[in-house]
């Protein structure tokens, strides 16, 4: 195992960040089976900390919209990854290029960009 692995994990104090209390501070992570409370989105406390609002409320967005409808919970990703257009990458088709002569690109695209270039 990884530095600590298991040991560490176990060792994390996990809350839920769906659910804060007014004074700031998080319910323990978990519910019963009778509770009639929201699906738990479950973090370690120091990832918790970490987390801006927005962050927080999309996280659990996301874990409400998945909703369990078996006797296992759904796993939820914390963050969403990122779109390649949000790296700084193109994610549009390939404009127009010329290479010694040879022409590359989507023609299907020219009309497109047709006032563009």
């Amino acid at each position: 195992m990884a530095e600590g692995g298991l040991r560490k994990w176990v060792a994390e104090k996990w809350v839920d960040i769906g659910a804060p209390k007014k004074n700031g501070k998080y319910q323990p992570c978990g519910r019963q089976k009778s509770s009639k409370r929201a699906y738990p989105k479950c973090v370690p406390l120091a990832k918790a900390t970490q987390m801006t609002k927005s962050q927080k409320a999309s996280a659990v967005k996301r874990k409400r919209a998945a909703q369990n409808t078996g006797p296992k919970p759904k796993n939820v990703a914390t963050f969403t990854k990122r779109s390649k257009a949000a790296n700084g990458g193109y994610t549009g088709s390939f404009i127009k290029l010329t290479v010694d002569g040879k022409t590359y690109g989507n023609p299907s695209y020219k009309k497109y960009y047709k006032g563009m270039i």
